[in-house]
């Protein structure tokens, strides 16, 4: 996502629009791997859960830069900017005017006008609508998969297991990119 971020601030629309892909194809694999756990009966995980010993995402230094590239729970990377940061920063070098407080109402304006131009920069967003997409679909198959394994258990790194991911679904990354689809 760094690679990202960067060709995002500097304007690079190609590379960023290739990262993307990249990414989204990553994530297709991740989220597809989940299948090969479903073909676990509960006695079959249970037989090697206790191995895992305290590994979860809680766990997961990756994980946890992941969720604050994206901007997921309010939480923003080291620098302090978010993929959702680069974009908009992207915009200010292709031309958009962006506002410098980071309000909703009018950072949606501005996406609002880069989908009515429905150029590159439209195309951009909606890969990253993509992404966003497919973190929550990951999200999602996660659940599934503990909800069938181990049912209602805690989880290895000590959260509430399914009860705690159930509250991690439907947060979306980008919230502005979502709430602007009605006023298109």
């Amino acid at each position: 996502l760094t690679f990202l971020q960067r060709s995002l601030e500097a304007g690079h629309t190609a590379h960023a629009l290739g990262t993307l892909k990249r990414i989204l194809t990553i994530l297709k694999t991740v989220v597809a791997q989940v299948d090969v756990l479903e073909t676990l009966t509960p006695t079959q995980f249970l037989a090697f859960r206790s191995r895992l010993e305290a590994a979860s995402g809680f766990e997961s230094a990756q994980f946890r830069a992941l969720e604050a590239a994206l901007g997921v729970h309010g939480k923003s990377n080291q620098g302090g900017q978010t993929v959702f940061d680069s974009y908009l920063r992207y915009l200010s070098q292709v031309g958009y005017t962006v506002p410098e407080e980071k309000s909703s109402a009018a950072t949606q304006e501005v996406l609002v006008s880069v989908y009515r131009d429905d150029g590159e920069a439209a195309q951009v967003a909606e890969r990253l609508v993509d992404l966003d997409e497919g973190f929550q679909e990951w999200r999602y198959r996660h659940v599934k998969m503990v909800e069938r394994t181990i049912g209602d258990k805690p989880g290895t790194g000590g959260s509430s297991g399914a009860e705690y991911l159930r509250r991690t679904l439907f947060q979306p990354a980008f919230p502005d990119l979502w709430a602007i689809r009605s006023r298109l």
